[in-house]
């Protein structure tokens, strides 16, 4: 069955913005399945007497907070760097 193709939604002046959009949208709705899974997943566990919500919910320590800092700023630093108008990938010199 042959289908016939339908121009794009357009939303911004430049398309690239359209398709950016469209790939934020769709890790967003991952996102929020992933959010979803692990509630239920934990909701089992703690069922089970596996997992304790308490524990897995209570404010981290100043020692687990300082553990994970590190890791936490590499993170948003990497996440941030395409926002920075720097090329970060090797070009063609």
């Amino acid at each position: 069955m042959k289908t016939t193709a339908i121009p794009e939604q357009k939303f911004f002046n430049d398309p690239a913005l359209d398709r950016v959009f469209g790939v934020v949208m769709a890790l967003a709705t991952e996102v929020y399945v992933l959010r979803d899974r692990q509630r239920e997943i934990e909701k089992v566990l703690a069922s089970q007497g596996v997992l304790d919500l308490e524990t897995l919910n209570a404010e981290p320590s100043d020692e687990e907070r300082a553990a994970t800092q590190l890791d936490r700023n590499e993170f948003v630093n990497h996440l941030m760097e395409s926002l920075s108008g720097h090329q970060v990938s090797k070009g063609l010199k």
